[in-house]
């Protein structure tokens, strides 16, 4: 009976292996079925279409055509671009100025120089017509008609325009225009120097007393003021030009006091202008004789040419936006 179980039992494990085995086998051939992983064929190819790819195709003659073209107008828009790239820059001061902004820096400017040279006109149109022209040592009335016309010459007419260049001249380089500044004022100074020289010379000829008038008091200060605006001003501004780099802080702070002073010697040549033409007529004309005759007519609308002048030059000169400055540029087509 042992035998028996013995045998059954090595037949039941041998039965198992075998399905075991079948079971396996069955999974290999499963696994077999499955499709391999593509790889890339190293063969050669066997034709010349194989060879060649769509990049490698030689492009049809229409379409070198076009793209030749493209390039070809590429190329002439960027010239074009080029040259009108000055016509489309835009500065920091272009929009600084509208229509109305020029007419009237136009206006002012015009009628500013027409008064400086109208106070010119018809300081000699008196002198010479009505006071009978010039003279020296020979005739001491004549030769005091040499003092209102150099002093109004020089301290209101030349001087004037000195200062009204930094207005003026918008379209030149600074540096020419502080040259031309210094070339009025020392045109300015012997018509200064011969206008008191005449006065002075003519009162001692005639042993009239000196400088106890308001008028000569107001000379006397104009005139000295005049020298020191002139001997600072061509020190700071053209000796120290020479080295420009170290002395820039320093002039740029005498700006603003140079200008002031500037401006104050021309009011209070214009004072002592009136003062002077006031204390001439109450010499010519007796008081029996107070009335409006032609010479006075010319007296008073030379005063009232003086008076505007002044007003006109305070105000263009006042005006910051009508003096030039350096353009920058800001904007232009290249940036684009």
């Amino acid at each position: 009976m042992k035998d028996n179980s013995s045998a059954k039992s090595k037949s039941a494990q041998i039965t198992e292996v075998s399905s075991a085995k079948s079971k396996t086998k069955e999974d290999g051939k499963s696994k077999n079925n499955v499709a391999p992983i593509a790889e890339f064929d190293k063969s050669p190819p066997s034709t010349l279409e194989e060879v060649l790819t769509v990049g490698d195709l030689t492009p049809p003659t229409e379409a070198i055509d076009d793209l030749v073209s493209a390039q070809y107008s590429a190329s002439q828009h960027d010239k074009s671009s080029k040259k009108s790239a000055k016509k489309n820059r835009q500065y920091d001061d272009d929009d600084e100025f509208t229509t109305c902004n020029w007419m009237e820096y136009v206006l002012v400017v015009v009628l500013s120089c027409s008064l400086l040279v109208a106070a010119l006109i018809l300081i000699l149109f008196w002198t010479l017509y009505f006071q009978k022209g010039f003279a020296w040592h020979e005739e001491p009335e004549k030769q005091f008609n040499l003092h209102p016309t150099l002093m109004v010459t020089g301290f209101i007419t030349i001087s004037g325009f000195s200062m009204l260049l930094y207005r003026i001249s918008r379209c030149c380089r600074h540096i020419f225009v502080k040259l031309f500044h210094t070339i009025f004022h020392i045109l300015a100074i012997p018509c200064i120097g011969l206008g008191f020289f005449a006065v002075f010379d003519k009162k001692m000829l005639s042993g009239e007393t000196h400088f106890y008038t308001l008028h000569s008091w107001m000379g006397l200060v104009t005139m000295g003021m005049f020298a020191l605006q002139f001997v600072f001003g061509f020190f700071s501004f053209l000796v120290l030009l020479c080295c420009e780099g170290a002395t820039a802080a320093c002039r740029a702070a005498f700006v603003p006091i140079h200008a002031s002073f500037g401006t104050t010697i021309f009011m209070l040549a214009v004072a002592t202008s009136l003062t002077g033409l006031t204390q001439k007529t109450w010499k010519l004309f007796a008081s029996d004789q107070i009335m409006l005759t032609d010479e006075t007519l010319v007296v008073n609308i030379l005063a009232m040419v003086l008076i505007a002048s002044a007003i006109m030059a305070a105000y263009i000169l006042s005006r910051i936006d009508f003096k030039y400055h350096d353009r920058i540029l800001v904007h232009s087509e290249d940036d684009i």
